[in-house]
């Protein structure tokens, strides 16, 4: 038998891909403190993969095209004179999940299982899953490689940025696209409920241990493939939600990690 063949050979796969990913992206996202809008982001593509779902799309096509949409009209609102970033977030995924729900309704009898997309479904993944995700994860490894410099400069220091002649804007939307990819690549994983916690406690749990950004992320990557193969283990161990037991793991090692910085010195 081939070893693709393998349910949970595939999950095993797709969990190490899916907890690199997280921990790369999350890095950015503590660090700049985006999981509000990381959060926002996941219920977002919502009405995305209802309209894919009534057209009979690719359903990660229509949570992409929502949430670049959401991510450049945060990004153009938040540049508006005393226009605040949370509220511009909140207004927009507000009205994008109305929408949702508004596109559900008109769908007499709509019979399309969305469960999976809200709590995810990581023993039902494919070689071509495997494969998006490898690939989602070669861009985004590629594009914080080539745009580190930018983009630590425009997040810790704008106005010196802008002096410099950098574009923050610019950069700030190659994030904001950057993080839409994680996203709605993981979703199918853990689902939109519980993405935030695979993105965003590895990388905190990280941001504990130290404060070189070489090092943060490389421990944010080994916690992230760690909560994915021990929530993975518990999963089939004691036949739980595999998307719930990662989260619930990625979470023990933020506890874990907070603890133990309580009692070693730094």
């Amino acid at each position: 038998m081939n070893w693709w063949d393998d349910v949970m050979h595939r999950a095993v796969a797709e969990v190490v891909l899916v907890g690199a990913l997280t921990g790369l992206i999350g890095v950015q996202v503590v660090v700049r403190r985006l999981s509000f809008f990381t959060m926002a982001l996941t219920h977002a593509t919502f009405p995305g993969v209802v309209a894919a779902s009534i057209v009979g799309v690719n359903l990660l096509l229509g949570g992409v095209v929502t949430g670049a949409v959401v991510a450049l009209g945060v990004a153009a609102l938040t540049r508006r004179r005393g226009q605040d970033a949370a509220a511009s977030t909140g207004v927009l995924v507000s009205g994008g999940f109305a929408l949702g729900a508004a596109l559900v309704a008109t769908q007499s009898g709509f019979s399309r299982d969305l469960s999976s997309f809200l709590v995810g479904s990581i023993l039902t993944v494919s070689a071509p899953d495997l494969v998006v995700t490898a690939g989602a994860l070669a861009v985004v490894a590629l594009v914080l490689l080539v745009c580190a410099r930018p983009l630590r400069y425009t997040g810790f220091d704008p106005a010196g940025a802008r002096a410099a002649g950098m574009r923050a804007g610019v950069w700030d939307v190659v994030l904001l696209l950057t993080i839409v990819l994680v996203v709605v690549t993981v979703v199918p994983a853990v689902g939109t409920i519980l993405a935030l916690s695979l993105i965003v406690a590895p990388a905190a749990a990280a941001r504990l241990w130290s404060d070189r950004p070489a090092v943060v992320t490389g421990l944010a990557v080994v916690f992230g493939v760690a909560s994915g193969l021990a929530g993975l283990y518990a999963s089939s161990r004691w036949n739980v939600a595999a998307g719930a037991s990662i989260s619930l793991a990625a979470t023990a090692v933020l506890v874990v990690s907070w603890g133990l910085r309580r009692v070693v010195p730094a």
